[in-house]
């Protein structure tokens, strides 16, 4: 809390723009390895295999394009927040609107509400609370330090909880493999789990014969490779390179070299997932066979309560059976450090994007104090939609929360992909094109999401009745066609319409991040009191000027000297409205001396975008290390 000014919108959003690589790295990290990772990759492994790895390794490749390619542009821009960009990218305000409203439906339906059923399904099976009961009492402990601390105490506490979640999940994945009799018995063994009850003259329960490859077949598989290399490509880039939670934590950096180095932590740790959580899953399928494979509905609802399937209570399983309780104890901190370091990612960002994108534009003066109260007060609202939004996830997707997760990205986030792409990457984009471009996809993608709700994949023992479109086309290869709708209609309207115009291109493009800074135009002030006349010349700018008679400076109207409060206003205060300021970060301020909020400067933006020769090719050169063992482990697993 005391790291940074949490009274501003920089040190309450953005940490104060100073954070060094290894916090940035790791908060990214954690900020992705939520619960929802731990319950469901771990669950999707033990149904499926390995293939669920691929999004883990294709996010190593992601968070490197946002280090090398998008965030030179974001600090260009000096932006805050994501629609924030695409604001001054296109100009206009429904695309910031559209935005930010999309934004938030995305965080409730893929972020919140999994991570908070995930870890409440932890609590339920190892301390036997109600799920509800867990959900709240975890959202208390969260919310205290997210409207607390801001994005400063967001990002330190995630670097600890990734150094608390890495030792757990190593002893975790230690005694798995002891248990199971090492490496050569899993590979055996896990072809071989099939649960003892299951329907009759049916695949259910019966592991993949594919279940060691990454790469499977195009049509028949749970997982086509065409679709695991470019349908789960475009997601991944709206997730690593364009999404609020993420990049929010790069713009925190210190300078790009910084940026660039947390993204490299990030990379590195990201090969972690797939030994530390998706393989301990499958062994708990091979420990537990009958109650993780449950093949069999009426048994599935008496073991988990969810008829669809329990492999979400894989890793679960391997916590409370194999670890004795002082380590149990350590593992349930794992579990909380997940939850709440992707949760206080999601809430703060949340908080930001509404605050900064949609109060402001409708509160246009609003001060900061406001904005510091409502983007609190956001995050109490988020909480109670995505409690709400629980019972939809816990019967989604066959039970698999991972596979639940992706799908509803390929339906959202591929129109947010190519705008952001082509507004960084091709200077002809315009707003019009970028907006129906929009519009088109969600629309399209909001359909396909609605069909997934109103006919659930079938259990393995039913007949298919479901549409064509869900029947025949993969949601990894609908978001290629989905992407590529959204392309033809960027190019189409912003060909058939006007250019952008030059402010929009400037330092806000790949090609233009390095342009010189247009100083603004200075405007002359008049003020009359009586027969005194004084004159003031500033540039142009948000604030008004007035001269002091007796002093003969400057000062602006709207700024007080938050030190020189009236000590008559302090005592008047009761001892819980300070405790709260306090709490907050906030000072209690006079009445008629709000602050109002600056913007970054371009000039300070331009030169964060410097980077020190012999740094620039340290991190070059871990970029080519890092890229390499990505390449080997794909390939090795492909």
């Amino acid at each position: 809390m005391w790291r940074t000014k949490r009274s501003t919108v920089d040190g309450y959003f953005l940490a104060g723009k100073n954070m060094t690589w290894w916090p940035v790295g790791a908060s990214l990290f954690a900020s992705n390895i939520g619960s929802g990772h731990f319950i469901g990759m771990a669950g999707s492994g033990a149904a499926a295999g390995i293939a669920p790895a691929a999004f883990e390794f294709n996010g190593m490749l992601m968070v490197l394009i946002l280090g090398w390619l998008f965030l030179p542009i974001y600090i260009a821009a000096g932006v805050t927040t994501m629609p924030e960009y695409l604001q001054k990218r296109y100009g206009g305000r429904r695309m910031q609107m559209f935005l930010t409203v999309l934004y938030l439906f995305i965080y409730i339906f893929t972020k919140i509400s999994v991570d908070m059923y995930a870890g409440a399904l932890f609590i339920q099976m190892a301390l036997q609370w109600d799920i509800y009961f867990a959900v709240i009492l975890l959202l208390a402990i969260t919310a205290v330090y997210t409207v607390a601390g801001g994005l400063a105490a967001v990002i330190y506490t995630d670097a600890a909880q990734t150094v608390i979640m890495l030792v757990g999940a190593f002893i975790l994945m230690g005694f798995s493999f002891a248990k199971v009799g090492g490496w050569d018995a899993m590979m055996q063994l896990y072809p071989a789990a099939i649960p003892s009850v299951r329907p009759h003259n049916s695949t259910c329960g019966i592991p993949r014969h594919d279940a060691f490859r990454l790469f499977r077949d195009p049509v028949n598989s749970d997982f086509p490779w065409p679709g695991t290399i470019f349908g789960m490509t475009i997601p991944s880039i709206w997730y690593w390179c364009s999404d609020q939670v993420i990049v929010q934590r790069s713009l925190a950096a210190k300078n790009l070299t910084h940026a660039k180095g947390g993204s490299l932590l990030a990379a590195y740790l990201k090969l972690l997932p797939f030994f530390i959580i998706l393989l301990p899953g499958m062994i708990s399928r091979i420990l537990f066979t009958d109650e993780v494979a449950c093949a069999d509905p009426e048994l599935c609802r008496q073991i988990c309560g969810n008829p669809v399937g329990c492999s979400d209570t894989a890793y679960i399983r391997l916590v409370i059976e194999l670890l004795p309780a002082g380590l149990r104890g350590l593992m349930m901190a794992v579990m909380l450090a997940a939850l709440m370091s992707s949760l206080t990612s999601i809430f703060n960002s949340a908080s930001t994007i509404f605050t900064m994108d949609l109060w402001k534009n409708f509160r246009s003066q609003a001060t900061e104090r406001e904005l510091m109260i409502v983007g609190r007060v956001f995050v109490l609202v988020l909480v109670v939609v995505s409690v709400l939004w629980i019972p939809v996830v816990q019967a989604s997707q066959g039970g698999q929360l991972f596979i639940y997760i992706q799908s509803i990205s390929t339906y959202l986030q591929p129109p947010v992909t190519v705008v952001f792409i082509m507004g960084c990457f091709w200077t002809r984009t315009n707003e019009k094109g970028a907006f129906w471009s929009l519009a088109t996809g969600v629309l399209v993608g909001c359909i396909r999401m609605i069909l997934d709700f109103i006919y659930p994949v079938p259990l393995c023992h039913e007949e298919d009745i479901r549409p064509g479109v869900l029947k025949y086309v993969h949601y990894l290869y609908f978001s290629v066609l989905l992407a590529i709708i959204s392309l033809i209609v960027v190019v189409v309207v912003s060909l058939a319409t006007e250019k952008p115009k030059p402010e929009q291109i400037s330092q806000l493009t790949w090609f233009t991040r390095f342009d010189p800074v247009k100083k603004p135009k200075e405007e002359i002030f008049t003020l009359k009191i009586g027969t005194k006349r004084f004159v003031e010349i500033t540039p142009q700018t948000d604030h008004i000027t007035e001269r002091n008679e007796q002093s003969g400076k400057g000062s602006a109207c709207h700024q007080t000297n938050e030190s020189e409060s009236s000590e008559s206003s302090i005592h008047t205060q009761s001892r819980i409205v300070t405790a709260l300021y306090w709490l907050c970060g906030m000072t209690p301020q006079k009445e008629g001396g709000a602050k109002h909020v600056t913007p970054p400067t371009r000039e300070a933006a331009v030169r964060s975008l410097e980077e020190k020769p012999h740094l620039r090719l340290i991190v070059n050169l871990n970029l080519i290390v890092c890229l390499s063992a990505a390449a080997f482990i794909i390939g090795y697993w492909a």
